[in-house]
């Protein structure tokens, strides 16, 4: 099975890189670095691949997907390009048991989920699924991630002092204008009426993340109790390798709780008289953020064990 990385020298496809080396199964494409941008060698190298992740920004990846119109080559996004777009499977094989996995095994086009989306519909999903959440209902995602998930630029500034936008601020809010391009996925595949409050930030750590989604139990129909959401999110994930509900959740939690692992761990906090909940996803915004998801759904698309390669 070969495998073309396209922007394999970026952070989450470094990353990728490290998850497929060693494995005999796979045989990654490589371009030498004289010919990395070369229109003409990357042609070459998308369409003698099997399967291709583009680790590229949104331009980019629309592009590359026209060089590849016509051919068998699979293709893997993992911008933000084709998240909400028809023909294009949306990569989290858990989100909807019994039918996602499935539809991204048959597909010859994939989308990797944002990270933040990630954590927001591993919380979401299963609830609005089970009615315990009305598509109605008006939510607010918190959500902090290590600087990594900005890229060589947000790297850079965090931890090269002569950076021109170089900073030592401990954390840092951003999205503040609540346009940020998250969040129609959020909507459309949690099956919500309306867009979340989306209140992003990063923090000094290079890897990590916490996302986190307060409920007032009150306002809910029925009222439910925390026991029938952490139940709900049980049911949704049983038997899984890569996403768990803790039962038993600490009383603190840090950003870097998964950091280095494409795992996703999801908590149910709250206060029942208060009828007050916080529903947190803890993960790796490099990990099943980003790399992990990709080398996931890659497995899947080639008829490979799923957890393959993957940081468990």
């Amino acid at each position: 099975m070969k495998i073309f990385v396209d922007g394999a020298v970026g952070t989450t496809g470094l990353e990728i890189g490290e998850r497929l080396a060693g494995r005999p199964e796979l045989e990654l494409l490589t371009l030498p670095e004289a010919r990395r941008k070369d229109p003409a060698a990357r042609g070459d190298a998308l369409n003698a691949a099997d399967i291709v992740i583009l680790c590229l920004p949104d331009d980019a990846a629309r592009e590359a997907v026209t060089l590849l119109e016509g051919s068998s080559t699979k293709i893997i996004d993992a911008s933000t390009a084709h998240r909400i777009a028809p023909g294009w499977a949306y990569g989290f094989p858990e989100l909807e048991p019994g039918t996602t996995r499935q539809a991204i095994g048959a597909s010859w086009r994939v989308a990797n989920p944002g990270c933040y989306p990630t954590g927001f519909l591993a919380l979401v999903r299963p609830l609005v699924r089970a009615g315990l959440l009305p598509a109605e209902t008006l939510l607010s995602v918190n959500a902090t991630s290590g600087y990594s998930g900005g890229g060589k630029a947000m790297i850079a500034a965090f931890e090269d002092p002569a950076d021109p936008g170089a900073t030592d601020t401990a954390f840092r809010t951003y999205g503040m204008n609540l346009g940020h391009k998250h969040v129609p996925e959020m909507m459309v595949h949690a099956g919500l009426v309306h867009p979340p409050i989306f209140q992003p930030a990063v923090a000094h750590a290079y890897r990590g993340m916490i996302v986190e989604v307060p409920l007032h139990l009150h306002a809910l129909p029925g009222a439910p109790k925390l026991a029938d959401l952490r139940a709900a999110l049980a049911d949704a994930y049983a038997g899984s390798e890569i996403v768990r509900v803790i039962a038993d959740a600490p009383p603190l939690l840090t950003l870097e709780q998964l950091a280095g692992t494409d795992r996703l761990d999801l908590f149910v906090y709250g206060d029942e008289k208060a009828g007050q909940a916080r529903l947190v996803a803890a993960l790796d915004n490099l990990g099943k953020g980003a790399a992990g998801a990709a080398v996931q759904n890659m497995n899947l698309m080639a008829g490979l064990p799923e957890a393959a390669g993957l940081r468990l």
